[in-house]
């Protein structure tokens, strides 16, 4: 028999399964979960399988491990139309001007996804949503199996998440604004073993959190989390036991700027913001010591409107910045004029409301996933005699439109 997913009213759209074998719901949760549902949790009502329709997800009852490592280019849209009813996610072939589905592509969720993010070993795409994760094994052909017999690798109510350079961490900023979510990662089997107590991290004394973004710096000594207006906090992390430890105080921002996205240098020298308001921009700073950071000289560096999220390309020369209000990428180049100035060089046109950004794995191509489509995806090549400059490439749907893109992660 399959399993089923049915949503607990006023639980954050929690979703359980219900499978043949009579096993205990509560015995497959975390206790962070627990604590959530609990005091929603009475008394379970199951109609029959007739009469129910648009009630019951069904969803194919699959086990599998993280044994194909794609060798391949691939790149995965986590799409979540609400006014569709769809949520779904999308995987695509990288070539050379090409982009070309994945077999089964998009695969079906039963949730609205809020972030993506493919593992160092190219192995396990993981996706979240307000109260789940589940784990997806990469096939050689970047095709996806689901983990774990269908079931939710790990419980959390995800705003973003990033996984640690050495694989074995996965940290999700808690759509709670309070708390850090870290999980040790099963690499065979995709399973999020909860590391308690959570993470809570400090906040400017009247501020008001809202859960963006986290990045680790690719050296794995520093953690960053962008939390809108109430700015961005930087942990030292140790990775042998996945400890978050000395905060530092958050800066104040601007009144009305929102930290909203972050990219770290391949180097780990510098973080890159993208701010929206009134002090919006690319903001720019070197990390020091302990995760210090120092403002570069001209940052906030002038972008569009309502700037959502930020790359930086493999050679750590290019940023770019996602534009969500106008619907553009603002190019930047580290080596243009010097290594500690960053000023706008360009903007281009992009999908409606663009808002998430990714580069492939070849680091020959930027990858723009727009939440109003038009195009739902589209590829940008690196022009060949002007840095930083973007050149359009393909384009492609991830699914049946509209299907609002909200999350986009890359192979490594």
């Amino acid at each position: 028999m399959g399993r089923f997913f049915f949503r607990v009213p006023g639980a954050g759209d929690v979703w359980l399964g219900v499978e043949s074998k009579r096993e205990s719901v509560m015995g497959r949760m975390s206790m962070g979960l627990f604590r959530r549902v609990t005091a929603v949790l009475g008394v379970l009502a199951l109609c029959g399988m007739t009469g129910c329709a648009g009630f019951w997800v069904a969803v194919n009852n699959t086990n599998s491990s993280s044994s194909g490592n794609t060798t391949g280019d691939h790149v995965y849209v986590a799409n979540a139309n609400a006014s569709n009813a769809t949520a779904s996610l999308a995987g695509f072939a990288v070539g050379t001007g090409t982009l070309t589905a994945v077999t089964n592509s998009p695969y079906s969720l039963p949730f609205f996804p809020t972030s993506v993010v493919v593992n160092p070993a190219n192995t396990i795409v993981f996706v979240a949503g307000n109260s789940e994760i589940l784990a997806f094994a990469i096939q050689s052909d970047g095709s996806l199996i689901q983990m774990n017999n269908t079931s939710p690798v790990g419980y959390a109510a995800v705003a973003s998440m990033d996984i640690s350079p050495d694989g074995n961490w996965l940290i999700a900023l808690d759509q709670n604004n309070i708390s850090l979510d870290e999980f040790q990662i099963n690499s065979s089997t995709g399973v999020l073993t909860p590391v308690t107590p959570l993470t809570t991290y400090p906040v400017l004394s009247g501020a008001t959190t809202i859960a963006r973004a986290v990045k680790f710096a690719p050296n794995g000594e520093n953690l960053f989390a962008a939390l809108g207006t109430a700015g961005y906090v930087v942990y030292t992390f140790t990775t042998s036991n996945g400890l978050l430890s000395n905060p530092l105080t958050p800066q104040a921002l601007t009144s009305g700027t929102s930290a909203n996205a972050l990219a770290v240098s391949p180097n780990s020298a510098y973080l890159y913001i993208a701010m929206s308001g009134t002090g919006g921009g690319l903001a720019a700073y070197t990390i020091g010591s302990g995760g210090a950071l120092t403002s570069v000289s001209g940052s906030p560096f002038a972008a569009g409107t309502q700037p959502f999220s930020v790359v930086v390309d493999t050679a750590g020369t290019d940023v770019y910045v996602a534009n969500r209000g106008d619907s553009t990428i603002s190019e930047y180049s580290t080596t243009a004029n010097s290594s500690t100035q960053f000023p706008l060089l360009g903007t281009i046109s992009s999908g409606d409301a663009v808002t998430a950004l990714a580069v492939d794995n070849s680091g020959n191509d930027l990858l723009a996933a727009a939440n109003g489509g038009s195009a739902d995806l589209t590829m940008y090549s690196y022009d060949a005699t002007t840095a930083g400059k973007l050149d359009f490439s393909a384009s492609a749907s991830t699914g049946t439109d509209p299907t609002g893109p909200v999350a986009i992660a890359a192979t490594h």
